[in-house]
């Protein structure tokens, strides 16, 4: 590889990206220390809550090169997600249906991604020959979105998720770790100047100041991540939402900039954009395995999603239909589930 021209060959790949679907493809080293302190920081103070994966592999979320030793340039790729027409606010602000994270209303992105960056590490050998390379996609301890920041995509917002100034936040991210010598792209400035919508609008309080998010309150995690009970304080907060929020990517100024996808495979399935929270709750668990397969939601499984929607279903307004459907799924359900349940009907109230 002595005679390639590396600077040629950035170039090239970021065309290959662009024409494998990636909206932008940066570049960047593999240190990561002035993330490592805030990381550390977030760990200790035990923001992360049951997720014991982030506090896994030792110093490897922060050194990529430990974790895939060799390892000297990180190629981070981002894909729009934002699926068109989908009614966002509206369903928000129906407390009869159920809120799904519009990240989640197609297939599952994991796949997706890998599969396109196997494609472009294939595109690269054949340029390069055999180098060594190893693509993830929110699958190993990576700290996606400080080496999307570093290799130029955008900037980490007052929410902590990343922030483009030409297309928002509503995308995924991806890398290909790599020991080609590639030359490196200059991060972007922080534009988040004073606004603090983010912080706000928060519906849990979970963005406790700029930069810092307690992972234990936030809404996603809440209704993904953690698989017991629900905190009771934080249950009439979470509103209708049953599978993660998007209330800091929704008031994000940023956003007005975002673009819908047209990937097919991220537009919404089996209506979960906007479906009644009693419909849902209907479901058996057999529905609830075929209407989810190949989605993201299935990894929260049966159990979680029934809960979820419990909750929901308690900050509903007053309906007999859902105290017969709380009542009738308290007699078949897991202790868990059963919990939610009882939480909602004491919550359920007719008005006076």
């Amino acid at each position: 590889m002595a005679n390639l021209d590396y600077n040629q060959l950035a170039a090239d790949i970021k065309q290959w990206g662009h024409e494998l679907g990636f909206q932008q493809i940066g570049i960047t080293d593999t240190s990561l220390e002035h993330y490592k302190e805030n990381f550390l920081a977030w760990l200790a103070n035990h923001f992360h809550g049951e997720m014991k994966y982030m506090a896994a592999h030792g110093k490897k979320r922060y050194r990529p090169d430990e974790l895939i030793p060799g390892t000297l340039r990180i190629i981070s790729v981002r894909i729009n997600y934002l699926p068109p027409d989908t009614n966002t606010v509206k369903v928000l602000q129906n407390p009869t249906l159920g809120y799904v994270s519009r990240y989640a209303l197609g297939r599952d992105y994991h796949k997706l991604i890998r599969k396109r960056l196997h494609l472009l590490a294939q595109k690269i050998a054949g340029k390069t020959g055999q180098f060594g390379y190893r693509t993830f996609a929110d699958s190993a301890p990576v700290l996606e979105k400080p080496l999307a920041e570093k290799a130029g995509l955008g900037w980490i917002g007052k929410h902590t998720n990343l922030i483009n100034r030409s297309a928002g936040s509503w995308f995924f991210l991806g890398e290909i770790y790599t020991d080609l010598p590639l030359p490196i792209d200059t991060p972007v400035k922080n534009h988040c100047g004073t606004c603090k919508s983010c912080i706000d609008i928060c519906p849990t309080q979970a963005i406790i100041g700029p930069y810092q998010l307690d992972a234990r309150r936030c809404i996603s995690y809440l209704t993904i991540e953690l698989r017991g009970s629900i905190p009771l304080e934080l249950r009439p907060l979470i509103g209708n939402r049953i599978y993660g929020c998007d209330d800091c990517q929704l008031i994000c100024p940023w956003n007005r900039f975002a673009k819908p996808t047209d990937e097919k495979d991220f537009h919404p399935r089996n209506k979960l954009e906007a479906s009644k929270l009693l419909e849902l709750f209907a479901w058996s668990k057999d529905e609830f395995l075929k209407k989810t397969e190949g989605s993201a939601i299935r990894r929260i499984g049966y159990e979680c999603w029934q809960r979820n929607i419990a909750v929901a279903l308690g900050n509903a307004p007053f309906n007999e239909k859902i105290i017969t459907a709380l009542n009738e799924k308290l007699r078949v359900t897991s202790p868990l589930v059963k919990e939610h349940i009882e939480w909602a009907l004491v919550n359920l109230k007719p008005s006076s």
